[in-house]
């Protein structure tokens, strides 16, 4: 059976078009419901969501859908992404749910689908859920139909488990920090466990109205972070996406430290301290070569997967790795969280700042980036990479880059474009080589 709905990352679209109308998550809802109401105790679900427009409607057919078919709901209101995985574990449900489009703008949403485990859930079950909302699942008898409530303490409870994540000793005091919060779903939680940790906080995109998430502002857009961080003199900038599950650095400086630094700093931390477990991190086809060099240095692995947070956590969880991540700032410490969480993350980044006495900028620019060229080319149909031209393109790149580059190059999982990448220490031949392949795909898709 094909996947018609979940995608690399659950279920995500334009609002109120296929799939994401409140007819489809009430279908949905019943049908996930349907598949985690299946033992002798009373089933719950926890519903969390960011600050879009469209969330009010989608969770309205979100708890209809579970009601439906039996099943509590407890409804957290707008909380991070990592919040909704730990508070499903937390309050002992049978599923979480995040209605959110991530970084995307306020036109789109999404809903993602946890396990009681905390962690999204398996292709397999997805595909459960699929062939439950094709085939429609049974409703409850009167008697059974579930109950719906507000928890009020949810904000409360992430904050704290966010703290926690600190040694004791730790305090920011006297630290300026400006936190970007994308006028998303950590709006609140953010700048509050900042605040109680001691720093000083200067807020950014903290007014969301429903249209704003996303919009000049977050991990996706950095310019006025940059510029606050000047301004005020802040010792640094911490911006977060739509949902607080990415999250990117600015320095004391106002210069950009992505997600491949945040990993080389806490790889570097957690050795030091002897709980970096695996042997290395866990990282993208993405992630630049500089960081692989400079973790070969400390003798640590850089192992590679396909782009996708989910499956960065699979090989993390198949294999006993605790830090891995994206360049994109998605970065996940399993330690302490099953997804990533762009505010537990920044907190540790600070905790490393902290006990060392340095400026950010001597913590967190752990290597020099490799050049590094990303190109994409639209097609209407075919497969362009099958092309001979285009394969011959690419045969005679790799060995002009040899072992002293890389060259990546992918169909995009979401929409019909080819993804060139190409990195290496000789800038100028980087950007031929991306040039001759993105050419040579041009004419196939022609």
């Amino acid at each position: 059976m094909a996947r018609n709905l979940f995608g690399t990352d659950g279920i995500r679209g334009t609002a109120n078009a296929h799939p994401m109308t409140s007819e489809m998550a009430l279908k949905v809802g019943m049908a996930a419901g349907t598949m985690f109401t299946n033992g002798d105790h009373r089933h719950r679900v926890v519903i969390g969501k960011d600050t879009r427009l469209s969330g009010y409607m989608i969770e309205s057919a979100l708890v209809s859908g579970f009601t439906s078919v039996g099943m509590d709901v407890f409804q957290l209101g707008p909380m991070p992404t990592p919040a909704v995985a730990m508070l499903t574990r937390s309050l002992r449900a049978d599923l979480g749910v995040m209605i959110s489009a991530s970084h995307n703008p306020y036109e789109d949403n999404g809903i993602k689908l946890f396990g009681p485990d905390g962690y999204k859930l398996s292709d397999a079950r997805e595909m459960e859920i699929e062939a439950l909302v094709e085939n429609g699942p049974p409703l409850a008898a009167p008697q059974d139909i579930g109950r719906a409530k507000r928890i009020d303490s949810a904000q409360e409870r992430y904050i704290e488990f966010a703290k926690r994540t600190l040694p004791r000793n730790i305090r920011f005091d006297g630290l300026r920090v400006v936190v970007d919060c994308a006028n998303g779903s950590a709006y609140q939680v953010a700048p509050a466990a900042l605040w109680e940790l001691g720093a000083e906080v200067i807020t950014i995109g903290v007014d969301p109205n429903g249209l704003n998430i996303n919009k000049d502002c977050g991990s996706t857009d950095l310019g006025e972070l940059r510029k606050k961080v000047r301004e005020m003199r802040a010792d640094i900038g911490i911006a977060l996406d739509g949902d607080a599950d990415r999250v990117m650095i600015v320095d004391e400086k106002g210069r950009v430290i992505d997600g491949d630094q945040l990993i080389a700093v806490m790889a570097k931390s957690w050795q030091d301290r002897g709980r970096l477990s695996g042997g290395g991190v866990v990282a993208t086809v993405m992630s630049n070569l500089g960081l692989e060099r400079y973790l070969e240095g400390l003798g640590l692995s850089l192992v590679r997967t396909p782009v996708g947070d989910r499956y960065v956590v699979e090989h993390m969880r198949e294999h006993g790795f605790n830090v891995g991540g994206e360049q994109s700032g998605h970065i996940i410490l399993s330690d302490f969280s099953t997804t990533g969480d762009g505010l537990v993350t920044a907190l540790q980044i600070l905790g490393v700042v902290t006990e060392s006495g340095k400026r950010v900028s001597e913590i967190c620019n752990r290597f020099e980036p490799l050049p590094q060229v990303l190109k994409n080319v639209r097609y209407k149909h075919g497969k362009p990479l099958d092309d001979q031209e285009v394969i011959k393109a690419i045969d005679e790149s790799k060995g002009k880059l040899g072992r002293a580059g890389r060259l990546v190059i992918r169909p995009s999982g979401t929409e019909p474009v080819i993804r060139v990448m190409a990195e290496g220490d000789d800038e100028r031949l980087v950007g031929n080589v991306v040039n001759t392949i993105v050419d040579a795909l041009k004419g196939a898709a022609a």
